[in-house]
């Protein structure tokens, strides 16, 4: 059943995380209401918290058991055996994007990549080395190695998908055909697909578990990419995105299946 609590923060952050912390849930756990918005006043005179209320999905409440009462001892009855219906099997995780195979290049469009990353890595003053591979879809597949490339990845890899575009551009200009650059650095693009790919799954199971749609935090078109991907197939689970972006969110719907009436509310 769905339980709510209200909390208040000197802003709507602090109140939201004061409610999380009540309920030990994570963020994703929850939908928040703002209530009141936090007033800074002036000189501290008249200020106000902020006030929210956030909503959550709880077991209901157990009846109290009935006093104990002198009854008769019951007559033996018969035994009946109830077989327990099999849940639904939860779909093999699917596997995670395949790499594509990728080959040697030196041609002069990675070249032209090589020089212009190794010039903005010296601006940056990051000591990495470039390699350029072609793929048989023919992207070019570069990837960044070096020590403590984490400023080169940045948040949820938003640093890195910058120089991305910024290589593109460069090594496009002037030309008739566009060439596709995709940029890694230290393996960050696999380590993040199988954390969306996680992440789509468990969304998933819980979107089953209480029977509605979750819409996920805003993402790329590339992360949306791998969540649709990992999610293909899953019983009872469809996908969609909806927004522009850079708001453009993943929305993971639940679908009972009405042939066996499983998942459906009563």
């Amino acid at each position: 059943m769905t339980k709510y609590l209200e909390a208040t923060g000197k802003t709507e952050q602090a109140a939201i995380q004061a409610a999380l912390d009540q309920l030990g849930l994570d963020r994703d756990d929850v939908s928040v209401e703002i209530l009141d918005r936090a007033k800074a006043g002036f000189l501290g005179i008249g200020s106000t918290p902020a006030r929210v209320r956030v909503s959550y999905e709880g077991p209901d409440e157990e009846p109290e058991a009935p006093a104990a009462q002198s009854v008769p001892a019951p007559q033996p009855r018969e035994r009946v055996v109830y077989e327990t219906p099999a849940a639904p099997e939860k779909p093999e995780p699917k596997p995670i994007l395949e790499p594509e195979p990728t080959q040697p290049v030196d041609d002069e469009a990675s070249q032209a990549i090589v020089a212009f990353l190794t010039g903005l890595m010296e601006h940056m003053d990051m000591a990495c080395a470039v390699t350029v591979e072609l793929s048989q879809r023919g992207s070019y597949e570069v990837r960044l190695e070096g020590e403590d490339l984490g400023r080169i990845i940045g948040r949820r890899g938003d640093t890195l998908d910058a120089i991305q575009q910024l290589t593109g551009y460069a090594v496009n200009r002037g030309r008739k055909e566009r060439i596709r650059v995709h940029l890694d650095a230290e393996g960050y693009r696999a380590r993040r697909e199988e954390s969306l790919a996680n992440l789509a799954r468990r969304q998933a199971e819980k979107a089953i578990r209480l029977q509605r749609s979750i819409t996920l935090e805003p993402m790329n078109a590339y992360e949306r990419h791998v969540v649709h991907t990992a999610l293909q197939g899953y019983p009872h689970i469809s996908t969609h995105s909806v927004g522009t972006d850079p708001n453009r969110r993943t929305v993971i719907c639940y679908e009972a299946d009405e042939a066996d009436g499983w998942g459906q509310e009563e």
